[in-house]
């Protein structure tokens, strides 16, 4: 049974009740100098996290070749042109709104609270925050104070993505590291969910020797605190499989929770049940199971005959936690790092474990440059709907080999939410293209 994050009315507007996004604390309202206990402050930054989740499985898999929109202006996510923004209201403004909003209160624990592990936790928050603002936006702003200043808007400016790894994702993921216990407890954050993607992070910045430390020490001590791949690809979604052994963290989902989120849930997008696509399936991930004959992951991730995915089944759906990082995606990012340090031997033990578990033989792959294919082939069976194809393409530079077409740079990223460029008299900028 899962644990979700419940926070009162009350509290969120000690928090967040706002004019905009950075404004921390409303008038008449009582200020964080008076809390004593900021666990509910960090659950708030949990909260948060869920306005995120629908945008970036989308993004992840929609602006990809695993699925796709039927109606316009939707279609503009198979469109890499300009038009893109008249998707905010739906897709970029909450989720940049969401993730802001989680820092705000991540902030308000790092700087307010004493207890060490609830700091610990709210730096992972912040951490995980930042690292998918920059995955879809690339520059953004920092903000690492509870109360920014309002005269001051030049702090609003977007920072190079550069600097926010390396003066804030990186080291708020090893402060995590350092403090979180192994123990993973309600489903909250952990060690190894830091350590996880502080390996991810590192992989995403191309440090490849620092990225095999971190991963390999997840996938060699995981098992310490009852982490393992599950027997069955099946038995990893659904509600009834929520927080199940293969999972080091989720965004936890409950329908007795309001989420800020107000349109189809990543569920529904998947499973054909928003009339923007009823058939989101992409021909072109049939064919890449096609390809996997065997493959026991295809019946749970494929609906050939609804040209959609069950993978999160529509049974319960409002009841399904979003999957941020599982152990097989640690193993093949493991794998990935491995041979890009040159243990190609290596990297192919990791990978046929996945292969495994879905009944195929082990790979064929022989070059690093055919391991670091197949990896990439192996991440797209495994993690299709799960909001990382895009992402995958884009860090290793295969969107147009993998797209089948020459796709502008400036369409890697995503369009910053023009009502948070108004807002600040064109302080946050727009991306290039846009």
């Amino acid at each position: 049974m899962k644990t979700v994050y419940r926070i009162t009315l009350g509290l969120l507007l000690v928090l967040t009740a706002c004019d905009n996004d950075l404004d921390q604390v409303p008038p008449n309202i009582a200020s964080a100098d008076s809390l004593e206990d900021f666990s509910g402050v960090l659950n708030a930054a949990y909260y948060y996290q869920l306005g995120s989740v629908t945008p970036i499985a989308v993004m992840g898999d929609f602006r990809a070749d695993n699925a796709f929109m039927f109606e316009a202006p939707f279609t503009e996510f198979d469109e890499f042109d300009a038009d893109l923004p008249v998707m905010e209201d739906q897709f970029f403004g909450p989720f940049y709104t969401a993730l802001y909003k989680s820092i705000l209160s991540a902030n308000n624990v790092i700087e307010n609270s004493n207890d060490a592990c609830d700091v610990a936790e709210a730096k992972f928050l912040r951490a995980l925050s930042y690292f998918k603002l920059v995955q879809v936006f690339g520059d953004v702003t920092i903000n690492l104070a509870v109360r920014p200043s309002p005269e001051d808007t030049s702090v609003l400016a977007r920072q190079p993505a550069a600097e926010v790894y390396n003066t804030v994702i990186i080291p708020d993921l090893q402060d995590a590291v350092a403090a979180l216990d192994t123990e993973i407890v309600n489903g909250r954050a952990s060690r190894w969910a830091a350590q996880a993607l502080l390996g991810k992070v590192y992989l995403f910045t191309g440090n490849f020797g620092a990225a095999e430390t971190q991963l390999g020490a997840v996938v060699s001590g995981a098992s310490s605190a009852g982490i393992e791949l599950q027997e069955n690809f099946e038995d990893i979604f659904g509600e009834e499989n929520d927080l199940n052994s293969e999972i080091i963290f989720a965004t936890q989902v409950s329908s007795s929770i309001v989420d800020e989120y107000g349109f189809s849930e990543f569920w529904s997008w998947s499973g054909g049940l928003d009339t923007k696509s009823l058939e989101p399936l992409d021909p072109d991930l049939i064919a890449a199971f096609d390809a996997s004959p065997g493959d026991l992951r295809r019946a749970v991730t494929i609906d050939e005959a609804i040209l959609a995915s069950p993978k999160f089944p529509q049974t319960n759906g409002p009841e399904h936690d979003w999957i941020e990082i599982r152990l097989a995606d640690v193993i093949l990012m493991y794998a990935e790092a491995l041979n890009e340090n040159g243990d190609t031997a290596g990297a192919l033990v990791e990978l046929n474990k996945i292969r495994e578990r879905a009944g195929l033989a082990n790979s064929v792959a022989t070059t690093p440059a055919e391991v670091r294919q197949a990896i990439l082939d192996e991440r797209r069976l495994e993690l299709a709907f799960e909001g990382q194809r895009w992402f995958d393409l884009v860090r290793t530079g295969t969107v147009d080999a993998e797209m089948g077409e020459a796709i502008n740079p400036n369409y890697y990223l995503f369009p910053v939410p023009i009502s948070e460029i108004l807002a600040t008299d064109g302080v946050v900028t727009q991306n290039p293209g846009y």
